[in-house]
């Protein structure tokens, strides 16, 4: 069964991406196609990145490190949460990205944002990570907007569309991700 992480990308108290990340994974696991799991970047405590060798050398050698590279080399794909900080993803999602390198390879990756723009320019940024990463960044995503899918800016109430873009982008990932195995069995 291929199995799909969906990364909770903040860790801000208060933080409108818990929200967000329940509502792909209440979806998404009632579909039959994959298996689905929440990974909430909070219980995995990364410093800033603390590796004396490039992750790209795959020489890990930090406990935190190898517990992350453990959960995250067991995905085929993911759904990356992110809210838009400063026209950019979060720190605490680009540092637990950049943590890792061959886990993230031939893996399929999508995107659901949030922010005053729906967290556009977060996933731009995203998109040009995945692909140094080697990963599928697909086609659709889901972009909130704190205007019209937020009441007062923190209550999540999606608009109608937002479900039906969501399962697109589920649809694409799985697809990916099942296309990407092969590349990832001879890796």
């Amino acid at each position: 069964m291929t199995k799909i992480g969906i990364i909770l990308g903040s860790t801000r108290p208060g933080r409108n991406g818990e929200a967000v990340a329940k509502w792909v994974y209440e979806l998404a696991k009632q579909r039959t196609d994959a298996e689905y799991e929440l990974v909430d970047l909070l219980d995995y405590k990364l410093p800033h990145l603390d590796e004396i060798v490039p992750p790209s050398m795959g020489q890990y050698s930090q406990p935190h490190t190898l517990e992350w590279a453990q959960k995250i080399a067991s995905f085929d794909g993911f759904i990356m949460v992110t809210p838009e900080y400063n026209h950019s993803t979060s720190g605490a999602l680009k540092n637990a990205i950049d943590f890792l390198f061959a886990e993230w390879n031939n893996k399929a990756v999508g995107f659901v944002s949030y922010g005053s723009v729906g967290g556009a320019r977060a996933v731009e940024n995203l998109r040009l990570i995945a692909g140094e990463l080697r990963m599928a960044d697909v086609r659709s995503q889901v972009a909130l907007s704190l205007h019209h899918d937020f009441e007062n800016y923190s209550v999540l109430k999606p608009s109608p569309f937002q479900e039906a873009a969501l399962h697109t982008t589920l649809d694409q990932v799985v697809e990916w991700s099942r296309a990407l195995a092969p590349l990832r069995a001879t890796a």
